[in-house]
């Protein structure tokens, strides 16, 4: 098991950058992939970006260039660094863990992006 707190979202305009922090309560190098997942309103949730213990990442095409996904084993913290921010990245941001085939949840960060 292993729980998961988000921090950093907030309002920013277009173009403007925010860091996005999952502090995990285990060490992260024993959770087999961790991600960001976003949910805007009326919308399904969707990943955004993973990067596997290994250090294997992937991005959705809708971020590719503009978030960047890493991890800190020693603070058992991932981190999502999001640049050129646009109003459709608006949404609630939700850290996931995947131990085995159980996928764990944090609360979640809500992130605005005004026009």
């Amino acid at each position: 098991q292993v729980q998961l707190v988000e921090s950093g979202g907030g309002l920013v305009q277009a173009g403007g950058s925010l860091r996005l922090s999952c502090a995990a309560s285990r060490n992260i190098f024993s959770i087999t992939a961790m991600g960001w997942y976003r949910q805007a309103p009326g919308k399904q949730r969707e990943l955004v970006a993973v990067i596997t213990n290994a250090g294997s990442t992937n991005y959705a095409d809708s971020v590719k260039g503009r978030f960047t996904i890493s991890r800190d084993n020693a603070k058992n913290t991932v981190y999502l660094q999001m640049n050129s921010l646009k109003p459709e990245d608006t949404g609630v941001y939700y850290c996931n863990g995947r131990i085995r085939s159980t996928d764990y949840w944090g609360q979640g960060t809500q992130v605005t992006v005004s026009s």
